[in-house]
């Protein structure tokens, strides 16, 4: 009989390739999976430099980890990288079932509290009750403040975005099965089209999953068909990322509004999408429905987990007027992995079932 295994241990594997090593999290249901070692250099002189080079030359880290047989096809990752930016303490790239997010708030809520918890910024004062960590994302520098006891985080964690701003309201959009359908463009890091499922003929709150889906990638290819996205910093941040269905309860109310982002490739936010409640309070803002300081639950159809929300001041994104938005929500640990391949796997980086 074999005697006990000994920790760690590593099965077979391809001793030339490293093993990657994350820690995984959740921010309302929402995976985030936290490359700590096993990524080769992310080469690059500014965090977007760095992006592009990972979808062109790193692309089998991504696959490897969010693709089954290690992921799923709503998996989501983090690669932590230095950035350029004196004032930030972490850079990261945003990994989907597609490609490279340009930002991520439930992601930036789950790494706040990892920042802190890992030892990635300085150790706040012992008597402080939060702890700032700036966070370089693709879109820009967010900053997230962790409720933390000693060096230890505890509780939720809030970020502000950067300058979040609508791009067009009321675009009437052909969508083919489903005739014309009036959307709102709206950014809080990444761009979003914004339609009540009620003009889809969907409930948000009871329809099945599959036909919510269904209804928002039509929204969104529709909205690349027809619609020109810019933006006034950056050509790599000028893509829709997806479109996000409502209840239309827009108006300010005490009790939550719902909402299910689908992005990339058709892939289904668990969380209330941090992101997205960063255009949606813009959005709201710009339509004179929501005041400066004003905050807002947000509840995901898929999980009911809750995000809260609040413009805290406005801003100016080129030309654009914009806010600046406070997100808040509670990030969780589920654990750590080591993952490997074998050389003679023929699945080693990874697949998607469609």
């Amino acid at each position: 009989m074999a005697g006990p295994l000994t920790v760690p241990w590593m099965p077979p594997h391809d001793p030339g390739t490293p093993a990657l090593s994350v820690v995984d999290m959740h921010t309302g249901g929402e995976p985030l999976r936290i490359v700590l070692a096993g990524c080769p250099e992310v080469v690059g002189p500014t965090l977007l430099a760095k992006r592009r080079y990972m979808r062109q030359h790193l692309d089998h880290v991504r696959r490897r980890l969010m693709f089954e047989p290690r992921g799923h096809r709503d998996m989501y990752g983090a690669v932590l990288v230095p950035s350029e930016l004196p004032d930030a303490h972490l850079g990261v790239l945003f990994l989907n079932n597609e490609g490279y997010s340009s930002m991520c708030g439930h992601a930036v809520l789950a790494l706040g509290r990892f920042a802190l918890d890992f030892g990635l910024v300085p150790a706040p004062p012992s008597d402080a009750q939060e702890a700032l960590v700036n966070i370089h994302c693709p879109c820009g520098l967010v900053a997230a403040f962790v409720e933390c006891e000693g060096c230890r985080s505890r509780g939720p964690v809030r970020f502000h975005s950067v300058p979040a701003f609508v791009l067009a309201t009321d675009f009437l959009v052909d969508v083919p099965g489903r005739g014309k359908v009036v959307v709102d463009i709206a950014y809080g890091g990444a761009f979003y089209a914004f339609v009540s499922a009620e003009k889809l003929g969907l409930d948000v709150c009871s329809a099945k999953m599959g036909d919510l889906v269904a209804a928002a990638s039509a929204v969104t290819e529709a909205v690349k068909a027809q619609f020109k996205i810019s933006h006034p910093d950056s050509e790599d941040l000028a893509f829709l990322y997806g479109t996000i269905l409502t209840d239309g309860k827009d108006t300010y109310n005490e009790e939550p509004t719902t909402n299910i982002c689908v992005f990339a490739d058709e892939q289904v936010d668990r969380s209330p999408t941090g992101s997205g409640v960063t255009a949606r309070i813009a959005l709201q803002y710009h339509k004179g429905l929501l005041e400066l300081n004003q905050t807002r639950a947000f509840k995901s159809s898929a999980t009911g987990s809750v995000f809260t929300g609040k413009a805290v001041r406005e801003a100016k994104c080129g030309d654009f007027k914009a806010v600046i938005v406070e997100v808040s929500g509670q990030a969780h640990y589920t654990g750590t992995a080591s993952f490997i391949v074998e050389d003679d796997d023929p699945l080693r980086d990874g697949f998607l079932l469609k």
